[in-house]
């Protein structure tokens, strides 16, 4: 029977990346974090997110080789912060990351929020790292159409990955079809609205149809929306219960009601204000 882990998503240069992985936002208690990690990796999960704000890459990277999991078979996603962009900034920056990380490359590296100023440059470096084959991919993240467009009139290579907030209250439809179009895919951060949603009566119901939690319905409207998603958890239950997403299919219907439930409502910030 294949499973949520089977699923992958090709990237605009062929690569393959797990549709369907771990997030580790807020993870900073060590012990914790080691934990969750190796009990996803150990579930089956094969891609990890992180970030050089998160402040847990070294606990990541030792967890990762705690698992015996071969390199190449992870797919492993960080981000360089607003005050480390720049040109030469965010090729410092990488270097950090992949220090604390103890690895070789990146499978995937990102512009965390596009800084005034800043975020061409920031990108110019990304190109540089996939030159260099230090990457696998290149990509951005909480960048709105008008950041992608700059960017579209310097690069080489456009971007390959736009991580954004994306869930029911906040679909960010229009953003999501202009990144198709350019073959872009998109990764949902915060996908679970940060649990605002879990008791939202029209979630609930359709759970209930399905005899699925709120929380697996709603990854799984991201699955079935072609998003790449990267629930957070620390809780080896949930990490587990997250996962089991393949054995029912929402509905035309039910993905309709979902779509509907759209505030354009953040749980975060505004990439044109932040």
């Amino acid at each position: 029977m294949s499973t949520i882990f089977d699923q992958m998503v090709i990237l605009g240069n062929g690569v393959q990346m797990p549709q369907f992985g771990l997030g580790t936002y807020k993870m900073t208690e060590p012990e914790q974090t080691m934990q969750a990690v190796e009990k996803a990796v150990s579930l089956g999960y094969r891609a990890i997110d992180t970030a050089s704000i998160y402040e847990n890459e070294q606990v990541v990277g030792e967890a990762i080789r705690n698992t015996g999991i071969a390199r190449e078979d992870l797919f492993v996603t960080s981000k360089v912060w607003n005050d480390e962009q720049g040109y030469d900034e965010t090729l410092r920056a990488f270097e950090r990351s992949l220090t604390r990380l103890d690895m070789n490359y990146l499978d995937l590296y990102l512009t965390h929020w596009p800084v005034t100023g800043s975020y061409v440059d920031t990108y110019r470096a990304i190109e540089r790292l996939y030159d260099e084959k230090l990457i696998r991919a290149t990509g951005v993240s909480n960048h709105h159409e008008a950041h992608l467009r700059e960017i579209f009139a310097i690069a080489n290579i456009r971007p390959m990955v736009n991580q954004i907030e994306v869930h029911p209250r906040l679909t960010q439809e229009p953003l999501r079809q202009f990144c198709s179009e350019h073959q872009i895919a998109v990764t949902s951060w915060s996908p679970l609205a940060r649990g605002q949603i879990l008791e939202d009566a029209t979630l609930m119901a359709i759970a209930a149809q399905h005899g699925k939690t709120v929380a697996q319905v709603i990854i799984r409207w991201h699955i079935q929306n072609g998003l790449i998603v990267i629930p957070k958890s620390i809780s080896f239950n949930r990490i587990k219960e997250n996962s089991e997403i393949v054995d029912f299919e929402l509905t035309l219907s039910d993905m309709a009601l979902i779509n509907a439930l759209n505030q354009d409502e953040r749980t975060g910030q505004n990439p044109d204000s932040f």
